[in-house]
Formats: C-alpha cells, structure tokens, sequence
C-alpha cells in the first residue's frame, strides 16, 4: 500500500512539473494582420498553456496592459526607424521609457526592451553605428525609475551575424560587424542582458532538402553530426546554430553573455516551391522542440539547462508580404483554434518525438553538389541525446555511445529532481 500511495504521488508530480508554465518557453506576438483578437482573449489562450514569455515587436500598450498580474514577462520592441533618434537625444529615450513602460511596470513583467530587429543586418550602416547609443540611452533611461531598473536592453540578430556557423565549434561573427558587434556585446556583458539571435532550421533544410537533413532539422532520431573541432556529436540542428553562436561569443571574449532565442519556428504550409513547409513537420519541430526544452537536457556545448526559447508565432499574420510561408507560421489561427497540437496546453504534455510522414521530403531531388549522405551507425540517439567523443556534418562513429548530459552534470536542480524521481519510479516499478 506505501509503494503505491508513492507511486501515486510521484506521477501526480511529474504530471503536474509537464503542464505548469515554464520559465524558458515563449512565444512571438506579431501584429502584421486584420484579424486578431482582443488583448484580453490572446491573454487567456497564453493562461491555457505553458507559455511564460511573450515578445512583442512594439510596445501595444492595449497588449502591455492585459497582461498586468499574469506573470508572463515581456519583452518589447523599439522599431529600427526609432534608433537613430534615441541614439542621438537622451530625453528621446527618457519619453520611450516614460511612455510605454512606466504607465504598466511592474504590474506587468517587461523583462528586456529590444532595439530594433535584426537591425546589424538591415543593409543600413546608420543603424548599426547608431544601435549601442540608442541601447545606452535606453538603459540610463531605464535606470533612472525604480520600478524599470531591472529591465533589460538588448537586440535581436539574425544568424547572418555570423561568417561561419559548421561545424558549430568554428562559430564566428563577420568581420565587417566586429567592430559594432564587439561594443554592443561589452554592454551586454556589463548590465547581464542577453544576446538575442533567430535561429531557424527550417531554412537550413531549404538549403540541403534531403531526408537526412529533415530528420536532423526536426529532432527526429538521425545518425548525428560530428563535429571534428569539439568532438561532439549533434543530433539536431537547432543544438547546431545555437552552439555556434556560443563559438563565436567565446571566440570573441564573451563567455559569461547569456544566449536568448528570439525567434525559431516552422511554417505548415507555403507556396509549391518552398519544400518542407507543412502541418507535419511544423507539428514536429515546434512539438520536438518544446519537448526539446523540458527535458533540460541542453545543448552539448551547454548541457544541463534550457535556453529561454521564444517560438515564431503566436498566430498567423494574415497581412504579411512575402511568399505563403511567412503568412503560415502561426501556432494558432485567429480564432484562437490550432493549427496543430505543439504540446504547449497545459491539458496536454508528451516527450516522445514527432515524427513527420516520410513522404514530406521524397520530392526534394538529389542532394546539393558536395554534400555526401550520412551514414547511419549501429545504433541511433533520440533527440536529446549527443555521441560521446563526437559534429562537422559528417556520420558518428559506429559503436560510439550515447549519453544525456543532464544525466551527467545537470546545471538546474530541477532536472536532477525529475531525473532523481523517474530513476525511483523506474525502480519502485520494478
């Protein structure tokens, strides 16, 4: 009767640690649309699931305001045409701070204030000269109020920041930003504000559309990528861009700034011409990533945590231009229906992978002129998992070993929790 009662109160445990909100899982609200709905019903859909964050591209105040006492953090937006202005005029950015985050802090929970979007990348050497002047005038605008003092600043990149991303320990930054990039990161590191990247497999896979690339892309189970450099295995390519990211802010003198993802997603569907957008294996990335995040497995070059992870988007923007992907990527159509399960409800939790119909990459044609196929070895890892003693694209060594790396020095104690609970539940089952 004692083992039981235990066991009974060990999986209302971990059922109730899979469905709560987690700190690391957020998602994008775009706003390129005609259809969305009221603030207040976009809040209870986020209450619905176990969504923690919520990055804006603005500062919505209707948006800002309806989320005061949920204890969902936002992150909000400056537009890269506000730059220039708040790099040149302090009072400029002491209006922004006084505007939109002084009338809702701290009833709502504005953790990081981004400046501009992909800005280091836009084509304008305005905006890049002007992006760590504006960042400063921000924070000193920031650190003038109490209740906003313990804002963030950063801004977002994309991954063309960098000049080398494979293998994953060759990450580095472009020369012809280091200049810029080296400054922003000092102020990073000097107020603990994170470096804001988008990473998205789902143009990798564009780029090489084979089977073996999909499954790598997707989490799903793969022969893993060596990398020579660090003799670590990836088994998925969002660990891949991530850790070349950390590469090259390692490279550059950066260790202790945090890495933050603010955007990766995948689109369910496009136009004929844009392979892999589809319900399948948009249901998969989003649905293996999050499981992904919950295992707090990491990535190999940094295991045992979460990185805090905002999934693009929300709901679909039905005003987007573009090709029909960029119209497609959302979680939720707007009538707040699903346009596939990602497991994010908190009614619903699973960790097993998903898998897309073998069928969605038959069509991608031979592989891209120097690409070699990978070889799958005896044995394969779940996602999650890396190779001991192995990443640069090519196959693992057979007979190499697989490991979880929070099962080795988990950084979070509450990973060493569930895995101290599944390991006495395994035996109490015994």
């Amino acid at each position: 009767m004692a083992k039981r009662r235990l066991l009974l109160l060990l999986a209302l445990f971990l059922a109730f640690s899979s469905a709560k909100s987690q700190s690391f899982i957020g998602v994008n609200y775009g706003q390129v649309a005609d259809n969305l709905p009221p603030p207040s019903e976009t809040v209870s859909l986020l209450q619905s699931t176990t969504v923690s964050k919520f990055r804006l591209y603005g500062a919505d105040p209707a948006v800002i305001q309806s989320l005061a006492g949920t204890n969902i953090s936002l992150v909000l937006g400056v537009s890269n045409s506000d730059i220039a202005s708040l790099a040149s005029d302090p009072v400029a950015a002491s209006n922004w701070v006084a505007a939109n985050v002084l009338p809702y802090a701290p009833a709502s929970s504005i953790s990081v204030v981004s400046v501009g979007n992909e800005a280091l990348n836009s084509g304008d050497s305005s905006l890049a000269s002007n992006l760590l002047p504006a960042m400063q005038n921000l924070r000193s605008a920031l650190s003038a109020s109490a209740a906003a003092s313990g804002v963030k600043v950063s801004t977002v990149h994309t991954m063309a920041v960098l000049s080398q991303s494979d293998p994953p320990s060759s990450g580095a930054f472009h020369p012809d930003i280091a200049a810029d990039l080296t400054g922003i990161l000092g102020f990073l590191r000097d107020t603990g504000s994170p470096f804001m990247i988008n990473p998205y497999p789902f143009f990798a896979y564009r780029s090489d559309p084979r089977p073996e690339t999909l499954a790598f892309c997707l989490f799903q189970p793969n022969s893993g990528r060596l990398d020579a450099g660090s003799k670590l295995t990836y088994t998925n390519m969002f660990d891949a861009q991530v850790d070349a990211v950390r590469s090259a802010l390692d490279a550059l003198g950066f260790p202790e700034v945090e890495i933050v993802v603010a955007e990766t997603g995948w689109p369910y569907q496009g136009d004929p011409d844009e392979v892999g957008a589809s319900v399948d294996n948009a249901k998969a990335f989003n649905g293996n990533l999050v499981a992904h995040l919950r295992s707090l497995v990491g990535t190999p070059l940094m295991p045992g945590r979460s990185v805090d992870t905002y999934i693009f988007a929300l709901y679909d923007e039905d005003l987007k231009p573009g090709p029909a992907s960029e119209r497609s990527f959302g979680l939720y159509r707007a009538d707040q229906t699903m346009n596939y399960d990602a497991g994010l409800a908190k009614s619903t939790s699973s960790s097993s992978p998903i898998t897309a119909p073998a069928s969605t990459s038959t069509d991608a044609g031979p592989p891209p002129a120097g690409v070699t196929g990978l070889t799958q070895p005896a044995g394969w890892c779940e996602p999650g998992a890396t190779l001991q003693g192995s990443a640069d694209g090519r196959p693992t060594q057979a007979g190499a070993q697989c490991y979880i790396p929070n099962a080795v020095r988990s950084r979070t104690a509450l990973g060493a929790c569930r895995l101290f609970l599944y390991v006495t539940l395994a035996l109490l089952l015994t």
